[in-house]
């Protein structure tokens, strides 16, 4: 029963209740979880309006957490924060979403074609993948043995079913295509792993300069207008990783939008296949419920986690952190708990490090023996740019990889404009034996050299504001030439030209490597001139 109501934030009383249980508040059965117990008053965090909730009003507990559904037909649909499609949604109540609509998140009538992958007598443990649907034409979905299930198979199925249908029954369980798992505990890895392989993007200031490895994190922190959601987009085209979740937890409507308008058109350029058949979209605008943003991220990563255990690499874009801290804030004010920096809650850090370190690369569970990676990159929105306010900070810590976005750069409209002086990432070593294989032996070499000309050309250019660029010396106007052709014909990219939009890692070695013989050969000269 109801004992209060502060905006998404309400107390009751609820007998047996358990902190993280998902419970119905009201006579219209609003979606909501149990944070915070103190004796027999539950403070409960609804993901729904709460206007018209009265003192009185009857709350229930289901007994169980707040969960995800997981199987055949998240490939290419489109949820909410606590995972209900939003198509679905649409049709029952129209363009705006009444409180209280129970959806299933996956379609129930759907028939997918199961084929078996173990047969009748197989003994089978949890992980294990007992059988495949073709979801897309990009992605099998692989069926796998439940946690907490094991044993000889009694009986193995093929044909159509329904993810309710029984596919397969373990010693005496019966096993369909439909599992759930609680949103806010991690899947495991059979053995966690060190990065060794990277994240392929074509973008040269990344793939180059700060790369990302499979299984690795990274920050994208940059004010209003230095271009964000523009990477993440590019991110989400040209990455090389199988599946594609992309979080938009709380950001402006419109950029959400322009995701949806663009993506159901855009190509998979390893196929040529609509990116919509390896895409996974979670949408939680800033005028949805506040409360439900904290959910989008976990919502994320549960499903990110699922396809990694498939053994496939799951790339993971949040957009944006700042705007789930501020849930977070909010809620913990409502709580009416100690604040810390800038009103932010005290475990404001531990809980951006249980998100991040959702990521990994390594073996996964069962059989067959396979590898997949699960890798994520958080943009954080900070006041005014202020790199120095907690959500960047706290996240700074957690990730290795840091691509600072400048507004400057933005404004002359050069993109990706991350910032070479401030950016750094912590995978070069781990990468360096991969690089020396598979591009070039000097490859990191010729990255070093480049940094450090752009480096030089900073220094540089204070001298020429005071005194001119006659006052260099020849080696100095040399280094400002090459630095500028690093700037403008390396760095720079123009995501509308089907050349320029993505450079494969042997052809930005050779770009580089271009740029740097002539400057050296150019050095030489001017030795032999001196």
């Amino acid at each position: 029963m109801i004992k209060k109501v502060a905006g998404p934030l309400v107390v009751a009383e609820i007998p047996g209740a358990r902190k993280g249980d998902l419970v119905k508040v009201g006579e219209r059965h609003l979606i909501g979880e149990v944070i915070e117990l103190k004796g027999n008053l539950a403070s409960v965090q609804v993901y729904e309006e709460t206007a018209g909730l009265k003192v009185g009003d009857p709350v229930v507990s289901t007994g169980a957490p707040l969960s995800v559904e997981l199987g055949p037909g998240l490939i290419g649909a489109l949820f909410d924060g606590i995972e209900r499609p939003l198509k679905t949604l649409f049709e029952k109540s129209g363009a705006f979403i009444a409180r209280g609509v129970e959806v299933h998140p996956l379609p129930r009538d759907k028939k997918w074609e199961f084929a078996p992958r173990v047969k009748t007598g197989d003994k089978v443990e949890p992980g294990d993948i007992l059988g495949e649907v073709q979801e897309t034409a990009l992605v099998s979905h692989k069926i796998m043995c439940p946690p907490g299930v094991q044993g000889r198979v009694e009986k193995i199925k093929a044909g159509s079913f329904t993810i309710e249908e029984e596919v397969a029954l373990v010693g005496k369980t019966p096993v369909t295509m439909l599992q759930k798992w609680p949103v806010r505990k991690r899947r495991i890895l059979c053995e966690k792993s060190p990065v060794k392989y990277p994240l392929v993007t074509g973008q040269r200031v990344i793939d180059t300069f700060f790369p990302l490895g499979k299984g690795g994190a990274a920050c994208v922190p940059g004010p209003f207008g230095a271009g964000k959601t523009v990477i993440q987009h590019q991110l989400a085209k040209w990455a090389d990783a199988d599946i594609i979740i992309f979080v938009g937890c709380g950001e402006r409507g419109n950029e959400m939008t322009d995701v949806l308008l663009e993506f159901p058109h855009l190509k998979d350029p390893k196929t040529g296949r609509p990116l919509l058949e390896r895409t996974v979209l979670i949408a939680n605008t800033s005028n949805m419920p506040i409360a439900a943003r904290e959910a989008s991220v976990y919502t994320g990563s549960a499903i990110a986690e699922y396809f990694r255990d498939m053994g496939y690499h799951v790339a993971l874009m949040a957009d944006s952190t700042s705007r789930w801290a501020e849930a977070l804030r909010e809620m913990s004010g409502r709580l009416e708990e100690m604040p810390g920096e800038e009103g932010y809650p005290a475990y404001l850090g531990s809980r951006l490090a249980d998100f991040y370190e959702r990521a990994g690369f390594g073996q996964c569970l069962g059989n067959p023996k396979r590898e997949g990676s699960l890798t994520i990159i958080g943009s954080v929105s900070p006041p005014g740019g202020d790199l120095s306010e907690p959500v960047v900070q706290n996240t700074l810590r957690i990730t290795k990889v840091f691509w600072g976005l400048d507004d400057t750069l933005a404004h002359k409209r050069h993109f990706p404009a991350i910032n070479w002086l401030l950016s750094y990432s912590l995978y070069v070593d781990n990468l360096k034996t991969f690089f020396a294989a598979e591009v070039a032996e000097d490859f990191l070499a010729l990255r070093e050299q480049a940094l450090k000309l752009l480096s030089r050309e900073a220094e540089l250019e204070e001298i020429v504001r005071l005194v001119g660029i006659e006052s260099l010396s020849p080696r100095e106007q040399l280094i400002l030439k090459t630095a500028k052709s690093l700037r403008e014909d390396f760095l720079y990219q123009n995501a509308y030209d089907e050349v320029d939009q993505y450079t494969t890692l042997k052809n930005q070695h050779q770009m580089l490597k271009d740029i740097l013989s002539r400057h050296d050969q150019a050095e030489k000269e001017i030795a032999e001139h001196a």
